[in-house]
């Protein structure tokens, strides 16, 4: 029955992606029309009122068509087959100590809602808070129509200038939080053996060594061949803390692959798209001029409380529309 539910679910997203470009291809047709007509009267003797009507119409209809036919290319161009998969997002607290974790927070609040406006659900893996409230790890489930190849590109360090809450005299500080996106990865993706795995169990505790229940919940999961280590204690249920740690482990396991694959490769496309290297600065959150940079296309947004709301959108297409080109380009150089 489960495989029959997943198969539908890939084949109704086959579909949505067809009707998709189904209707761009219509409204791209509609607007040449338009275009046309506009042509046909400009070249018709008029009165000056109605030429400059006429130039007004072309001009807007042109930039409409420019539009569209990104968009085809977009749609049209090869699809990454993982993208359509759910993605699980692991964000850290990087150098900055407590402003750090509270960043981390703030960019899991802003994820959180832009996978709200975008209809996804989400759901909490594993999570590490502090004090005031941020986190020095936290790991998200996002499930959605193609929620990976949305927040692929989000893998990086991103950097933030502001002046701290733990900052009396009023300096401004730069912290940074790293962010990873994790195609979900299925068993039949990865295999993995019960004889490599070291289960630990323990109490779970929460900042400042609260205990948060007086069970031993909490789950420490080892893959012992390539000693990863994912630990879950959210949950009051051991086997779910298992669950959702087996979960990330896979994940994390795909994405090494993954990587391995993307180096023997590197060679052959020198300027590798999507890679998701985190020891890169990729972004930077200004806070006293209200500044968002996007450093990798050189996309600078004056508008910082907007995106931390999970208004992301424009980064979000401005960086996939980079990565077409690229990819089209890379086409270009096979032929």
């Amino acid at each position: 029955m489960l495989e029959i539910i997943e198969n539908f679910e890939r084949r109704f997203q086959e579909h949505r992606q067809v009707q998709e470009i189904l209707k761009a291809g219509r409204l791209y047709k509609d607007c040449l029309k338009s275009i046309n007509a506009v042509r046909e009267i400009m070249n018709e003797p008029n009165d000056p009122d109605l030429l400059e009507m006429a130039k007004a119409e072309l001009e807007m209809a042109t930039g409409k068509l420019n539009e569209l036919e990104n968009r085809l290319n977009l749609l049209l161009a090869p699809r990454d087959p993982n993208d359509v998969k759910n993605a699980i997002v692991e964000i850290r607290a990087g150098t900055g100590g407590e402003e750090a974790a509270i960043f981390a927070a703030d960019l899991y609040r802003m994820y959180a809602r832009y996978a709200e406006k975008k209809k996804w659900r989400t759901e909490l893996l594993s999570s590490n808070p502090t004090g005031l409230g941020g986190f020095k790890e936290i790991i998200f489930m996002v499930k959605g129509d193609s929620a990976y190849g949305h927040l692929k590109f989000e893998s990086g360090v991103h950097r933030v200038q502001r002046v701290p809450q733990t900052e009396s005299q009023g300096r401004i500080h730069t912290s940074a939080a790293t962010v990873a996106v994790l195609q979900e990865a299925e068993e039949v993706d990865i295999k993995i053996e019960e004889k490599d795995l070291k289960v630990d169990v323990y109490r779970s505790s929460g900042p400042g060594g609260q205990s948060v229940n007086t069970t031993d919940s909490a789950v420490r999961i080892t893959h012992i061949p390539t000693d990863t280590v994912v630990t879950c204690q959210d949950e009051k249920s051991q086997l779910k803390n298992k669950i959702k740690a087996m979960q990330v482990l896979r994940a994390r396991l795909l994405d090494r692959l993954i990587e391995e694959k993307n180096k023997e490769i590197a060679q052959e496309r020198k300027a590798m798209v999507g890679t998701g290297d985190r020891s890169a600065k990729i972004r930077t959150y200004n806070f006293p001029q209200s500044r968002v940079t996007d450093h990798r296309i050189g996309l600078t947004l004056h508008r910082l409380d907007d995106i931390l709301q999970g208004n992301i959108d424009d980064l979000i297409d401005a960086l996939e529309k980079d990565d077409l080109e690229k990819r089209l380009s890379d086409q270009k150089l096979k032929k």
